[in-house]
């Protein structure tokens, strides 16, 4: 009995990350009221010019997807992306009631993951972004940001 060949292993193009991130978070809004996409492109811009490779990318675009139940961790799973692309999603996906300290263990423990997250974390907390919150939310998401910063070790 012969074995049929395998085709090698195609991960999706970065495009079809791109278009399949967008769909996932149609329709989705930020605090703002904004497109959802327009952060998940400036997260992926940010992993880009902060000199991120393709798998960290793809992660930058995903990064939001499992974690607001727009993809489920068994599409993840079964999606053609390379194992690191997958576990950078996973480390930047936050648990319920996980503490923050817990997730910021798991992202310093992942390879390619702390990047995505820095780079998350300056658009998050971009004062054009948050200048348009009422002052609660501006103040309680800067603290947060701040305090995540510092559990990574991304202190300016």
């Amino acid at each position: 009995m012969t074995e049929t060949p395998r085709a090698p292993f195609q991960p999706l193009t970065p495009d079809r990350v791109e278009a399949t991130a967008r769909a996932a978070h149609a329709g989705q809004t930020d605090k703002a009221g904004r497109p959802y996409a327009e952060h998940l492109q400036a997260v992926a811009e940010g992993v880009r010019s902060r000199g991120g490779d393709e798998e960290q990318i793809a992660a930058a675009w995903l990064h939001d997807a499992v974690e607001d139940d727009r993809l489920t961790r068994q599409w993840l799973h079964d999606a053609p992306l390379t194992r690191r692309t997958k576990d950078i999603v996973l480390a930047v996906t936050k648990r319920p009631a996980e503490p923050p300290e817990a997730y910021a263990a798991r992202i310093l423990a992942t390879p390619g993951a702390l990047l995505v997250k820095e780079a998350d974390l300056a658009h998050n907390a971009d004062p054009a972004r948050l200048a348009v919150l009422d002052a609660t939310t501006r103040k309680r998401l800067t603290e947060k940001y701040a305090r995540m910063r510092a559990l990574l070790g991304l202190v300016e």
